[in-house]
């Protein structure tokens, strides 16, 4: 056997219709995995579809997976009457979503998940109605206060492929183009921005698990601006490549790049990431003598 490191995000939250921004795909990073010679599955997680009217959130994120690391899909952003009772809050997930102000009480931002990501932004009940921004991998998303919705969550950095990337941003909230409000850019890592008015609010960037940006809202004539989509999640292999040659294996599947002394494995999509090599397995005449000579073991090709 020998070790790698994973790097395995889910997909982003979709952004609220009026509301909140979308969660983070939840973050996972392994930097001593035990591999051994077979074929391992791994699926990337899409992103979620923004919130399509002011009654429904934005949709969470899907799962990311490789063997026993599973990160869980951002939460969607709230949307303005989603659930009046419970003030547009946000969804649950790897990050939550933002919560989405109604002007009614009880509702939260979402709940990360503990070690994959942040909690979503709350915000306040008064006008304008800010929202609140989605939870991001490295921060939680910012409140809402004021006249001003808040920023998506900051993600984290990491430089499994050689440079430092920063993945897993949370996705900014929307607000109203009245009563002087505004809004928060996104922090770095993804996170697609809010929108003022009428228009979609930005998407996740694609594998880097982004939540998408809230809509806004014009007041006149009246229109809804949609959530924006949450961005596609990533699984990210690196090891030391003369460690996995100095064994006779040898490995494939996604794209395939060096840096230095590492090779790397990229998965932008799901696929099949296969270790080849051989095994001596242990292989004893008695259970009492486990290993006598060389010839006594069988070797095993995977």
């Amino acid at each position: 056997m020998a070790t790698l490191k994973a790097l395995v995000v889910a997909g982003g939250g979709g952004g609220g219709c009026l509301g909140g921004g979308g969660g983070a795909g939840g973050y996972q990073y392994d930097a001593a995995f035990v591999v051994t010679p077979q074929a391992y599955s791994v699926t990337v997680g899409a992103g979620g579809a923004g919130g399509i009217d002011n009654t429904s959130p934005g949709t969470d994120g899907n799962n990311s997976v490789f063997s026993t690391i599973t990160s869980t899909g951002g939460g969607g952003g709230g949307s303005n009457a989603s659930a009046p009772s419970g003030g547009g809050s946000g969804r649950n997930g790897g990050s939550g979503g933002g919560r989405s102000s109604t002007g009614t009480s009880g509702g939260a931002g979402g709940t990360g998940t503990a070690g994959q990501g942040n909690d979503g932004g709350d915000t306040v009940i008064t006008s304008p109605y800010p929202s609140g921004g989605g939870g991001g991998a490295g921060a939680a998303g910012g409140a809402g206060s004021g006249t001003v919705s808040g920023g998506g969550g900051v993600g984290t950095a990491n430089s499994i492929t050689g440079a430092s990337v920063t993945r897993g941003g949370g996705g900014s909230g929307g607000w109203r183009d009245s009563g002087g409000a505004s809004g928060t850019a996104p922090g770095a890592g993804g996170g697609g921005a809010g929108t003022g008015d009428n228009t979609t609010g930005g998407a996740g960037s694609a594998n880097t698990g982004g939540g998408g940006g809230g809509g806004g809202y014009r007041a006149s004539p009246e229109a809804f601006g949609l959530g924006g989509a949450g961005g596609s999640g990533v699984v990210i292999f690196s090891f030391v490549t003369a460690d996995f040659s100095a064994l006779g294996w040898t490995v494939t599947g996604g794209t395939i790049t060096t840096d230095g002394l590492n090779t790397v494995h990229t998965f932008n999509s799901s696929g099949t990431f296969t270790i080849t090599g051989v095994v001596i397995a242990a292989w004893a005449r008695s259970t009492e003598i486990p290993f006598r000579s060389f010839a006594e073991h069988k070797v095993i090709s995977y």
